[in-house]
């Protein structure tokens, strides 16, 4: 029965002066956006930067040795193809290329693309979530696909529209949605020798293998073989190879730290701001504070009503914040670079808010326990 007294003491409290806690919320909510918009950006980034792995159907990848994540595109001799077809437990190996090349737009223009190459029989690695157009359109000499995110970046509107790479035409014939580049340089799809030509690839060489293995063969012994024929390449799990990438984007470039330092940064912000209006709130009613210890309240209530004040204030800025940071999810789910929100991240953040809340309240608390409760008597 104390709990409603102890919200209603510690809503008054708050609300007492109505524009030092609306600073409250807007510094809380402040610090909640930023770090919805630093955290968001990077699961966008943990997830982008392994899209092209997680969507390619392979038990095993062969690619160059050191390579560092999809994006490093070394080359392969072919033949490492075949010298893993020669192992047992191996049904199939399928040859993909990934290389750069300049994508020359009608006005003259010119935009980086990566052209991804995979033979469209053989399952490797093609295009997934079509809006327009078809995987057999592909077929068609001088076909590409490309994603409708970056039409503005490639200087197409749609289907049926070309441009060249290496002096050879390159027409839109399927358009996907959602196949984003960590770098945000456009992925360009087409079947494994039309990408040669447009990157000036010889026949031989090939970026990935990916390995596909028969029904219940032990993937760890077909790997140790692999890795005694194969000449300067390395044989790797699909989650091996992602973990990889995560770990060369996000911090061997510097990237998640930056994210993690500006969440930090953000936090310290509001945790400041939280700190300072409820410290200036509690001293400002130490003398009611002081009446109430006087007529018997335990320390352990007082604490409780500045830690409810310090909890209804994380549940006003997070919900405030939560909707500024769904229509940021919202209006960045097209961009080439869109801000992800999860309800894992939305658990985190709300923990997130109330520790810091939380913590911002102990100089309150201290302030009370250090309080002399004869002083109610000196007024």
């Amino acid at each position: 029965m104390a709990m409603p007294l102890v919200l209603k003491l510690a809503a008054r409290n708050l609300l007492y002066d109505k524009l030092r806690f609306a600073a409250t919320v807007v510094g809380i909510v402040f610090s909640i956006v930023l770090v919805t918009v630093q955290l968001g950006l990077f699961v966008s980034f943990a997830r982008t930067v392994t899209v092209m792995i997680d969507h390619a159907p392979a038990d095993l990848w062969i690619v160059p040795l050191g390579t560092k994540c999809f994006e490093d595109p070394s080359l392969l001799d072919e033949g490492d193809r075949y010298r893993a077809l020669s192992i047992e437990g191996v049904s199939e190996v399928v040859p993909i290329l990934i290389s750069f090349a300049q994508w020359r737009m009608p006005d003259g223009g010119t935009s980086p693309v990566l052209v991804v190459g995979s033979d469209l029989r053989a399952g490797g690695l093609l295009p997934w979530n079509l809006v327009g157009g078809s995987l057999d359109a592909l077929w068609i000499p001088e076909s590409v696909a490309v994603d409708r995110t970056y039409f503005d970046r490639l200087g197409v509107k749609g289907l049926g529209d070309a441009a060249e790479m290496r002096d050879r035409k390159a027409e839109i014939r399927a358009v996907t949605n959602g196949i984003r580049s960590f770098t945000t340089t456009p992925f360009v799809f087409t079947p494994l020798d039309r990408a040669r030509g447009y990157t000036g690839t010889p026949r031989t060489k090939v970026t990935y293998l990916l390995v596909h293995l028969a029904p219940h063969t032990d993937v760890e012994r077909v790997r140790a073989q692999l890795w005694t024929v194969l000449t300067k390449a390395e044989a790797l799990t699909p989650g091996e190879f992602s973990s990889r990438s995560r770990s060369f984007w996000l911090f061997g470039t510097g990237a998640g730290a930056a994210l993690f330092a500006g969440a930090l940064l953000a936090m310290i912000v509001g945790s400041v701001v939280v700190a300072q209006t409820l410290y200036s709130s509690t001293k400002e009613h130490l003398y009611e504070f002081a009446t109430l210890r006087a007529i018997g309240s335990s320390g352990a209530y007082l604490h409780t009503v500045i830690i409810a004040q310090a909890l209804l204030s994380a549940v006003t800025g997070f919900s405030i914040a939560l909707v500024i940071g769904l229509l940021i999810v919202n209006v960045t789910t097209e961009s080439a670079l869109p801000v992800v929100m999860t309800p894992a991240l939305t658990g985190i953040l709300f923990l997130l808010t109330v520790v810091m809340c939380v913590v911002s309240a102990l100089s309150s608390i201290l302030k009370v326990m250090r309080m002399d409760p004869a002083m109610v008597f000196s007024r």
